[in-house]
């Protein structure tokens, strides 16, 4: 065969530099995005945070026409200076978190006070007692083998083998600090295991309350019939009545089983909605939250810079001023993709704004794809971490999207309904005789919702709710 040359033509999708940043941040949650403004903000000097005394703001209503932009597409190159004027994120980004600069407080905020974790408190506890500096040490050695529940599950004869011998530390010294260890302020700390515990908190309280005693006894040797909801063979081995039972039950069940929990510090996680849900005129509307987004626009002093300059040093700035111009502009894009996906859910699910979970519908990413003539995949990334607040509450975008499934009216109901409805049938029971999982599906189907059994049982536990026997009370 003789070498020749073909000329083919084909179709490619590239992705430009300013496309992969619209992608990019599409996906990135409230807090991600002003990460990623602050970042920015460091590095290109051609952008720059609008301060407080800004005399525009973006209203955020869903019917609002988006500002106009520059009224030219040239790039820095050709013209650097065509948008030396703000864009879009000048008069549109609200701003939040900086004090006013008349606040005479600035500067000096509240700081909360740091809480003790649990081994300071305890040896904050231990260093008050009147015990001698031997028994502390011990006692502080003791602390330092507490998991983070304060369970001491390490054996004793472990412990003491750690220890050098010239420390003259024997077994009973370890088992008489482990009772000082456990009679400190917290009861139930250096327990062993959960009777332990339980005993531990039990024996604190006073002795003329009512149903201690017993609740002493079935911690100690009934903790099984308990668990198992068992009632009727605790009334038979303790011989007592249902009044009884029901009083040493409550004691139990108001115990910590973890007392390490009460010290254990967790870091607040709070979230900043997208977008603000209301009813104006009757009707369900979207509108951005001010406080969601970054007021940033073009630094006007080094445009100024760049238009006087035209040799080749000003080209570095023209790239970072090209830069600032995408990050600008792919802002305002995601912004307004994020409220045109609110709007469309809010017309959607407005059974759910006006009744609850129960009136929930079956939504899919494809409807709203279809409805915005958006890609699905688009879709996906406008709803993940993304939240809006509505008159019940905060909820992440994709909250309201879900299966459904068929009733006998021909119609569909989503899967987050039959879960309210499971819920409301559970805190509606008669505990002494809960709903098991085949009756529910049984209520259901009175309903017109076809739910089989093990459905029920999928619903009941991804929302935490324990199976019927451990639900049966006195």
């Amino acid at each position: 065969m003789k070498p020749a040359l073909q000329l083919r033509q084909s179709q490619q999708l590239l992705l430009t530099p300013q496309l992969q940043q619209a992608i990019k941040l599409l996906q990135l949650s409230t807090l991600e995005i002003n990460q990623e403004a602050s970042r920015l903000l460091d590095e290109n000097p051609l952008l720059e945070r609008i301060d407080d005394n800004a005399n525009q703001t973006y209203s955020g209503s869903s019917d609002a026409q988006a500002p106009a932009q520059e009224s030219t597409e040239s790039t820095a190159a050709d013209n650097p200076v065509q948008d030396s004027t703000p864009e879009w994120g000048e008069a549109n980004f609200s701003h939040s978190g900086n004090a006013s600069p008349d606040d005479e407080d600035d500067g000096y905020q509240e700081v909360a006070a740091e809480r003790p974790n649990l081994r300071e408190h305890l040896l904050w506890q231990l260093n008050m007692s009147l015990l001698d500096d031997r028994d502390k040490k011990i006692i502080s050695l003791l602390v330092d083998a507490l998991d983070e529940n304060a369970y001491l599950t390490q054996p004793l004869e472990e412990i003491v083998e750690i220890f050098p011998e010239e420390l003259d530390i024997t077994l009973d010294d370890l088992e008489t600090a482990l009772v000082q260890l456990q009679h400190l302020d917290a009861p139930g700390i250096g327990a062993r295991d959960l009777r332990e515990c339980l005993a531990l908190q039990l024996n604190a309280l006073s002795e003329d309350i009512p149903g201690r005693d017993m609740a002493l006894t079935i911690v100690g040797e009934h903790l099984d019939l308990l668990a198992a909801r068992d009632f009727s063979k605790l009334k038979r081995v303790l011989r007592c009545d249902d009044d009884a039972l029901r009083t040493a039950q409550d004691l139990i069940v108001h115990l910590q089983p973890k007392p390490g929990m009460a010290f254990e510090h967790r870091a607040a996680d709070y979230v900043v909605p997208d977008v603000l849900i209301e009813k104006v005129g009757g009707i369900w509307k979207a509108r951005l939250n001010p406080e969601a987004m970054p007021r940033l626009r073009i630094n006007q002093v080094y445009a100024n810079i760049l238009q006087q300059r035209g040799d080749a040093s000003a080209q570095g700035m023209a790239t970072q001023l090209q830069e600032a111009r995408w990050f600008i502009k792919n802002l305002q894009q995601r912004f307004e993709t994020i409220l045109r996906v609110a709007q469309a859910i809010a017309q959607r699910q407005r059974q759910f704004f006006e009744h609850g979970d129960i009136a929930m519908r079956p939504l899919v990413l494809r409807e709203i794809a279809e409805q915005l003539e958006l890609h699905e995949s688009t879709i996906s990334r406008v709803t993940t971490q993304k939240f809006m607040l509505t008159p019940r509450g905060i909820y992440e975008f994709k909250y309201f999207f879900g299966s459904g499934l068929a009733t006998d009216a021909g119609g569909a109901c989503s899967s987050t309904a039959i879960r309210a409805l499971i819920k409301q049938m559970v805190g509606e029971e008669d505990t002494r005789q809960p709903l098991s999982d085949s009756r529910m599906s049984e209520i259901l189907a009175q309903q017109g919702i076809i739910v089989a059994r093990r459905t029920v049982a999928k619903y009941r536990e991804s929302m935490n709710i324990l199976p019927v026997n451990l639900r049966k009370s006195l």
